[in-house]
């Protein structure tokens, strides 16, 4: 590898910058670990560093995986990702309920901030952003499928009164849920 190549790919364990995670890995020839670019320990010198295009290859010359950032675990998704993996799958069983972040992050058993700031930096909102957008996009499959009523569906999607989430709705999609269920159906649909 050349000398140009090598300090671009160390400057980013430096920086601990997620574009690399899953591209390469880094082994530390002084205590034979390889980890993901993103891990959180020690920053190791440059002279002890060697990269590796798999990680494969680096367990094959002889390097163990770190236990701190698991580059064995989670397949190609970084640590980040899973995290973001594990709070989409909450949201999508549970989007009826209150979710708070909070709540959350006990259930995950990490803190709000940690969970609020490595979930945006995955996704790019925020966990409340993903619950509205799952909400929504349940309430618009409710009113084109089902014959419940306004009230049912907004008590379905987590709300408890129908007016809160007539508001909602129509702040959301820029029509009333009747509206909606009535043949405006072409109305924003957020992708969750």
């Amino acid at each position: 590898m050349d000398q140009k190549l090598f300090d671009l790919i160390y400057d980013s364990v430096v920086n601990r910058e997620s574009t690399y995670d899953g591209v390469y890995y880094t082994g530390v020839k002084t205590t034979k670990i390889v980890c993901r670019p993103t891990c959180r320990a020690k920053t190791p010198y440059a002279a002890n560093v060697t990269f590796y295009r798999s990680l494969e290859d680096a367990l094959h010359a002889g390097f163990r995986p770190c236990k701190r950032c698991k580059p064995d675990a989670n397949g190609s998704l970084r640590p980040d990702a899973a995290l973001a993996a594990q709070v989409d799958a909450i949201i999508e069983t549970q989007y009826n309920d209150k979710l708070t972040l909070p709540m959350l992050a006990d259930s995950l058993a990490i803190s709000p901030y940690h969970l609020q700031r490595t979930y945006k930096l995955v996704r790019g909102y925020s966990p409340a952003e993903k619950t509205e957008r799952v909400r929504l996009a349940h309430a618009q499959r409710l009113l084109s499928e089902s014959n419940a009523t306004i009230a049912e569906i907004g008590t379905a999607v987590g709300y408890g009164g129908p007016s809160h989430f007539t508001s909602w709705f129509s702040l959301r999609t820029g029509v009333s849920p009747s509206e909606y269920r009535n043949g405006q159906r072409g109305a924003v649909i957020i992708d969750n």
